[in-house]
This record gives structure tokens, sequence and C-alpha cells, in this order.
């Protein structure tokens, strides 16, 4: 079995367990294009066998993400989402990943395994402030998986969130989406938890967004992990950042 081939087969299998396992697919429907960019054989097994824990095939068919679609991708790290995003809008569509301009080369270059592979050929980073977002087109979808608790913490992460979301919904095009995932903080504990244990209170999250001018369009817990205490801290992949429990919502620009 070649490499590739056993990649392939390795998303395919995570894929189907996807769709049926811990009755998350039954709630939720997979378009075909959704299926293929989880299937893709272009993704390493590195985030393949991440698949089981932060399910993508779930995520991807939440957000409302077309074929064709722009996206603008905050923090993309190294590019978990933006593989599966780069393959869901096809080459027709194209995804900004958007790093602040204050974080390291390091972490910067954690996108170039990406950018360098022809197959994300329609994948474009760049440097921003994101409280003065700028992309060189209106979108039609924002992005941001695990990483708006770290906005919230100084150092070279933090934005100021207010500002951040206006800049977000100045970026949309009217009726677009912006889909924010995140690791679950205790209930009532608001910011207190995003640097120690790298978790956010749901409810700070809504309420910073809808006061930027977004309508709350659906929250769901199938990302979640009912067994998380929420007082563990959210290490890297492969541990409790991958398990933790996390919501998903999406909110939408009025038209």
């Amino acid at each position: 079995m070649t490499t590739r081939f056993a990649q392939t087969a390795t998303a395919a299998i995570a894929l189907l367990f996807l769709a049926a396992g811990s009755g998350a697919g039954a709630a939720t429907k997979v378009p075909a294009f959704v299926s293929a960019a989880v299937a893709d054989s272009h993704r390493p097994q590195a985030d393949t066998r991440r698949d089981a824990d932060r399910k993508p095939a779930i995520m991807l068919s939440l957000s409302g993400i077309k074929r064709g679609d722009r996206v603008a991708e905050l923090i993309p790290a190294q590019g978990y989402s933006t593989r599966l995003l780069s393959a869901a809008v096809g080459p027709t569509g194209h995804v900004y990943s958007i790093n602040l301009a204050t974080l390291n080369q390091r972490i910067k270059d954690q996108i170039k395994p990406v950018t360098d592979d022809p197959a994300y050929a329609n994948v474009t980073v760049l440097d921003e402030d994101l409280t003065n977002l700028t992309v060189p087109e209106k979108v039609d979808l924002v992005w941001t998986a695990q990483n708006y608790h770290d906005f919230k913490n100084p150092g070279m992460f933090y934005a100021d969130t207010e500002a951040m979301d206006k800049a977000i919904f100045a970026a949309l095009k009217p009726g677009g989406l912006y889909v924010i995932i995140d690791h679950v903080a205790a209930p009532g504990s608001g910011t207190r938890d995003t640097g120690t244990l790298h978790r956010i209170d749901p409810e700070v999250v809504k309420k910073e967004v809808m006061e930027a001018g977004f309508k709350l369009v659906s929250e769901s817990s199938e990302l979640g992990n009912p067994n998380d205490p929420h007082t563990a801290r959210v290490p890297g992949q492969g541990n409790i950042g991958d398990k933790s429990d996390k919501f998903f919502m999406k909110f939408q620009k009025p038209r």
C-alpha cells in the first residue's frame, strides 16, 4: 500500500466514523463536496489522524461553505483547516489565510507546507492587524477555529476582539457568514480561562459578535465532548486539545 493510498484510506475511514458515530452525523447532512474535501489524498496523515476528534465533515457541513466561495481564515497555524477549506471551495474559490502581523516568523512559517503544495494553489497567506482587517475582495465566509480565546491574551496573539468583529463584518459580503469554533470554558467564567486553560465562555463570544451587527444563525454541540470537565488545560494536537468540548457558532451579516 502506497503512503498516499494509505492516507486516502485513513481519511475515508475517519469520514465514515464521523458520519455514523456518536450520533453526530445523523443530525448533519454531509454534502458530497465536503466528503471529498475530507477524503482528499493531499491531506497529510498528521491531519487525518486528528479527524475523529475534530470532526471536519461536521465542521464544514455546519458552516454553510460552498464551492467557489471566498473564505478568510484567521490564524492558519499548520493548516489543518486551511487544507479542508481549500479543497471544499475548489479551484474556482479562494482561501485567504490570515496571520497576525505580530506573530513571530516561526509561527507564520507553519503554513508554508500548505502554500508550497500545488494542490493548494487557491490559498493566499496575508499578515494583518485583525482590528483593521483588509482582504483583496469581499468574502463569503470568515472562519476561525480554536483561536478566539487566544485573541484575549496579552502578547503576539492579542487582538481587540470587539474591533476585530466589526472589521470582519465589513470584510464580508451582505449575507456572509462568520464561523467560530473554540474550546468551551465553564459557564459564567467569561475570559478568566483564556490564558491558563485556553478556553472561553461561549456567551462572551456570542455577545461580542452580535454587538458588531451579526445575527446568530445557528450553534451546535455536535463538536462537543460531554465528558470534558472544562477544567483541563488545552495543550496541542492529539491531547485534550482535540478531545475538548468545543462550541460551534455561525453568524450572518444581514443582507
